[in-house]
C-alpha cells in the first residue's frame, strides 16, 4: 500500500472506514458494526468534573501543538500495550489538521500540555480519535471542551468508533452500522466550522447546569 495520506483519510471518513496501524506498523482500515457515538444533547460534565471546570484549573488551547497530542495519545498506557497511532498516521493526520480538518482540544498548567484529544471535522460531523492525560482530569476538562464547541457551532455527530469504558463514561453509546451511515450521510450534508468560539462563554453558562 502507499503511503497514508490526507486524501485517504477525508475518503475513508466519507464512506464510514478509518485507520488503524498494528503493531509492525501496517495499516487496516476499520469499519465498526455496532459503531459506537456519543449523542451531543445528552452530555453532562460528572459531577466531581464541575467544580475543576469552576476553578479553571486548566487553560484550554485550540489546534495550539496538534501533533505533540498525537504523540502523546501514541505513548503505551502499559508495558504490554502497544499503540496504533504509527508515525504514517501522525504524519497524515498532521497534514489533514494544516488542512484545516483536523483538530485538537489542549489542556494546559503552567503553559505545559498536560491532556488534549484530536480528531476530525467534516460537514456537521466529528470524528474522535484519541485522548490523553498526564494530570487527572485533564482529558475530561478536554471532552467537555470539545462538545461545547460542537453544540455551539451545531454540529450534528460526533462518531466515537468503538465503545469501551473510556467513552461510556462520556455516553457513548453503540448503534447498528446502517443507522451509523444514515447519520453520517445526513451530517456530511450540513456545514459547520469548528472554531475557537467564547469559551468564557461557554464555561459559564454550561458549568453550573
Amino acid at each position: 500500500m502507499n503511503q497514508l495520506t490526507a486524501d485517504d483519510l477525508i475518503y475513508g471518513y466519507l464512506n464510514g472506514i478509518f485507520p488503524m496501524a498494528d503493531a509492525d506498523g501496517t495499516l487496516y482500515w476499520y469499519s465498526p458494526d455496532p459503531r459506537a457515538i456519543i449523542p451531543l444533547e445528552t452530555y453532562k460534565p460528572a459531577k466531581s468534573l464541575r467544580p475543576v471546570l469552576n476553578k479553571k484549573t486548566f487553560e484550554i488551547r485550540i489546534n495550539a501543538d496538534f501533533e505533540q497530542v498525537m504523540r502523546r495519545c501514541a505513548v503505551p498506557r502499559s508495558d504490554d500495550d502497544s499503540t496504533w497511532i504509527s508515525e504514517e498516521i501522525i504524519s497524515a493526520y498532521t497534514t489533514l489538521n494544516q488542512m484545516g480538518l483536523a483538530h485538537s482540544v489542549e489542556t494546559y498548567i503552567d503553559d505545559r500540555l498536560v491532556g488534549g484529544l484530536y480528531g476530525v471535522a467534516l460537514g456537521a460531523a466529528f470524528f474522535g480519535e484519541s485522548m490523553f492525560y498526564e494530570v487527572d482530569n485533564a482529558s475530561k476538562v478536554a471532552f467537555h471542551y470539545l462538545i461545547m464547541i460542537l453544540r455551539e457551532q451545531r454540529f450534528e455527530l460526533l462518531d466515537t468508533q468503538f465503545i469501551n469504558d473510556n467513552v461510556r463514561r462520556f455516553g457513548a453509546i453503540e448503534i447498528p452500522k446502517n443507522q451509523y451511515l444514515k447519520l453520517l450521510k445526513q451530517a456530511l450534508k450540513r456545514k459547520a466550522r469548528f472554531s475557537e468560539p467564547m469559551l468564557e462563554h461557554l464555561f459559564n453558562f454550561h458549568a453550573e447546569d
